[in-house]
């Protein structure tokens, strides 16, 4: 899906240019900036590797009356690859906060909801850890403060997994020149998508045209930038922030999402009982795009209800009709 939307850097201390971009709608770009600066901001944080058509319901939903920025990881969508070869949890997290503070300077001065998915979360949660006063409240959208395995209360099965598979990514990380083209070549062949159909990583309503873009942005992306991202996450955790958290919550979680278990997102959601949770049935972990609207209504109603709301004519046009 084409966006229109303006595009700006912030630069990490080691010189790399970290993209983010705000959704302008139907706007005139000449005027869009101060027609958009007054309302409300929300801070959407990518997965790895993810494109950003994901968040394609979302935006449809709110760009409407609130101001509606993304960001890119190190080596993903328009940010440059790391300069200093590094793509650890705490350097994205250090990204973030300099995107949040851009966006709040170019905005109407307050910190914005962020919402993150499948690793966002990981990193927006590290971001609470370091500096709350960014962020006022969250949604977390299929992921959870670790990978599994992770934590003082994972099983013992599940810890030892997680420390083989450091272990693999360590042993394995030489062979990327070679696996690298040839992960590439899978992507871009014509069996892509019925494998992630065949493996249960994708449902049967995820659309092909956003699988093919999501594919075409890893297949064209660095794979030194993936891989180190990926590996990186197998690194800490952010469980105990959890006991921490004194914000409104919203968490998402999908069924059959084979890459963040439903029960992974059941412990989570019970370490946070104040939190609002929504199940999504019939979806996978490209839930953003299987169950869009759904995930985009829920969004909105919790951004209202904790006073997000958006403003202006959009908002009228938006807001859902009150029950008879």
């Amino acid at each position: 899906m084409p966006y229109r939307r303006t595009t700006r850097f912030v630069v990490a201390p080691d010189g790399t240019r970290v993209a983010w971009h705000t959704h302008t709608g139907d706007l005139r770009e000449e005027s869009a900036e101060g027609v958009l600066r007054p309302r409300p901001t929300v801070l959407l944080t990518n997965g790895i590797g993810t494109s950003e058509n994901f968040w394609r319901h979302i935006v449809a939903s709110l760009e409407q009356d609130h101001r509606v920025v993304h960001w890119n990881y190190r080596g993903h969508g328009g940010s440059e690859t790391s300069r200093s070869g590094h793509y650890g949890i705490p350097v994205h997290v250090d990204d973030l906060e300099r995107v949040t503070e851009e966006v709040m300077a170019r905005g109407d001065g307050r910190p914005p909801h962020h919402i993150a998915f499948s690793m966002g979360v990981r990193v927006l949660l590290e971001l609470y850890r370091r500096r709350p006063d960014l962020v006022p409240a969250m949604t977390l959208i299929a992921g959870t403060p670790g990978a599994p395995g992770s934590g003082a209360g994972a099983p013992l099965s599940g810890r030892a997994l997680l420390s083989t598979v450091r272990n693999v990514f360590r042993a394995v990380t030489p062979a990327l020149p070679v696996a690298a083209p040839v992960a590439r070549a899978v992507m871009a062949s014509r069996f892509a998508y019925p494998m992630a159909r065949a493996v249960g990583a994708l449902r049967a309503r995820a659309p092909r045209p956003d699988i093919d873009e999501f594919l075409y942005a890893l297949r064209t992306m660095s794979p030194q930038a993936y891989w180190y991202t990926l590996r990186g996450l197998a690194e800490g955790h952010a469980w105990d922030v959890l006991p921490r958290l004194d914000v409104p919550i919203l968490i998402i979680a999908a069924r059959d999402d084979i890459l963040v278990p439903l029960r992974e997102m059941v412990r989570m959601r019970d370490a946070l009982p104040q939190a609002r949770w929504l199940q999504v049935d019939d979806a996978g972990h490209a839930g953003l795009l299987e169950a869009g609207t759904e995930i985009a209504d829920a969004v909105r109603a919790f951004l209202t209800e904790h006073g997000f709301e958006g403003v202006g004519e959009g908002a009228r046009m938006a807001r859902p009709s009150s029950p008879s």
